[in-house]
């Protein structure tokens, strides 16, 4: 299976590259076919026969979540901006993660940091310390509700 994995992965990823002729073709395989017994053999990996599920989730649900987040952050900078008015909240939080994994964790404190108004300074164990300019709440519960509850939760079943 890792074998198989390997070389689908190889193979399409060439393909994608070099495009759909016949010769293009026939050259990617071969060359998949080489690389994936060198890989394979030498670097010690499983696969993960769910990882298409994960995929799915997060093309399909996750994406679509982190847009309209994004949209929604960016017009409400673009309302504080325009409106000098609206009261200003800045601050640092800390946020208690429960995802597992360095990647997942990444993934979490880049998405924060991608939607305006919010930058993810650090990562500490299963801490993820946030500044943002309107601070929501006054308990870790409330913070993680406003900033990272929606994204955690389509992120941990990603990265079960």
């Amino acid at each position: 299976m890792k074998y198989v994995a390997t070389f689908l992965v190889l193979f399409a990823i060439y393909v994608l590259l070099a495009g759909f002729a016949v010769q293009e073709l026939i050259l990617g395989a071969l060359i998949s076919v080489i690389l994936t017994i060198i890989i394979a053999r030498y670097v010690n990996y499983q696969v993960d026969l769910k990882l298409p599920l994960r995929i799915v989730i997060f093309l399909v649900i996750y994406l679509p979540v982190f847009i309209w987040q994004l949209l929604l952050a960016n017009l409400d900078v673009a309302r504080r901006v325009l409106s000098p008015k609206i009261p200003l909240n800045p601050g640092f939080v800390k946020i208690d993660s429960e995802l597992q994994g360095d990647f997942a964790k990444l993934m979490l404190a880049n998405s924060i940091t991608l939607t305006p108004g919010t930058l993810s300074v650090d990562v500490h164990e299963q801490d993820l310390y946030v500044h943002t300019v309107d601070v929501k709440g006054s308990t870790q519960e409330e913070h993680k509700a406003h900033i990272s509850a929606l994204f955690e939760s389509i992120l941990g079943r990603v990265f079960k």
